[in-house]
């Protein structure tokens, strides 16, 4: 039995909060890089730990975002003031969590663009040095795709499921809340009733694998894809369409135990991702969890063009303006184009970071 059940607990029911959701910074070094590249910035520790700091002191987020997913050097890392960024979110009344995986392998004995995520190893020690740095929860991003010839395979699905289960387990024995996450690329040209049948067989398997490993639901959350057509399908289902068969198959495959779904915005637009999980918020379900969002480039894009890596004020406004979006899509109470967003396509095929 695990341990500290009632702190999980207790920890996802916070970070589930209606009508708030997460903040994903949890960007590589790498590609946090393709951003500030974006606005003509060296990806420098310095230029990094000022965005950060610049998102960490926007006064009032925590009313709209109840946990911030970290990438490990900002956990570890001080605002420019001296002060740890952990003590800054703390401040906002956010959640410190922290990117745990070790990023994704090919997944040999498998269809080519199939990958298995690494990071098992050692994590039980990680995960508790976190822990004591603050950290309450915890994220690691599975992902699968959908092809024409045959993807996801099992090999894939069982992978990737029981991956997702053990690294969940581990976190708990530490005391974080683990966000499980089998992301289902936008990558193809399939219907979204393909995407729905997928989705469906890999949400059973992953927790069938939880069961298996006895990992605690209530002290756990889920952060799946949306259940959108493929980026490349020409007749793409709107946004009713999408909002009813994502509440369909979370309905069907989620157990009840889990306390919030927090879904990725996956590539879509800054507004779309909005207008989506409004439109799941509005509609009639049978759970009364909380739909949420832990959206990472569909809360930053406009941001990080408004900030220029020098205007905290238009920085910090920005990312107020699609937070309270957000919110509010949680609720079912958003009004499509009353908050300024970035009409940027969000989309990159084969994503990685």
């Amino acid at each position: 039995m695990i341990d500290k059940q009632d702190e999980l607990r207790e920890t996802a029911n916070r970070l589930a909060t209606k009508g708030k959701g997460l903040l994903a910074v949890d960007e590589s070094t790498p590609t946090i890089g393709k951003r500030l590249a974006g606005i003509n910035m060296e990806n420098t520790e310095e230029n990094r730990q000022a965005y950060r700091g610049m998102l960490f002191t926007s006064e009032g987020l925590g009313e709209y975002i109840s946990g911030a997913i970290l990438f490990e050097e900002t956990l570890y890392q001080n605002h420019a003031d001296g002060e740890t960024m952990v003590a800054k979110l703390d401040k906002l009344g956010i959640i410190p969590g922290i990117k745990v995986d070790k990023g994704l392998r090919p997944l040999e004995g498998a269809h080519a663009v199939e990958t298995w995520c690494q990071g098992l190893e050692g994590l039980a020690e990680r995960t508790a040095e976190y822990y004591d740095r603050g950290a309450r929860f915890a994220k690691w991003r599975a992902v699968l795709q959908i092809t024409a010839d045959g993807c996801p395979t099992d090999l894939a699905i069982t992978e990737n499921a029981w991956g997702l289960a053990r690294y969940a387990r581990i976190c708990q024995e530490s005391g974080l809340v683990p966000i499980v996450e089998p992301e289902i690329l936008m990558d193809g040209d399939h219907t979204i009733e393909r995407t729905a049948k997928v989705q469906e067989r890999i949400l059973t398997e992953v927790y069938k694998a939880c069961a298996e490993n006895g990992v605690f639901l209530e002290g756990s959350l889920l952060k799946p894809s949306m259940t959108v057509s493929g980026a490349d399908n020409d007749n793409k289902a709107g946004s009713e369409e999408v909002a009813k068969t994502t509440v369909r198959t979370m309905e069907r495959c989620v157990p009840a135990a889990v306390p919030g779904i927090m879904f990725l915005s996956g590539g879509l637009t800054e507004e779309d991702a909005s207008v989506y999980l409004n439109t799941m918020n509005s509609i009639d379900r049978t759970s009364s969890r909380s739909f949420a969002f832990s959206y990472g480039r569909a809360l930053q894009q406009s941001c990080l063009q408004a900030w220029q890596g020098n205007d905290i004020v238009a920085g910090q406004k920005a990312l107020m303006a699609r937070a309270q979006a957000n919110s509010e899509a949680s609720t079912g109470d958003y009004v499509a184009g009353s908050q300024p967003s970035s009409q940027d396509t969000l989309f990159e095929a084969g994503y990685k970071y």
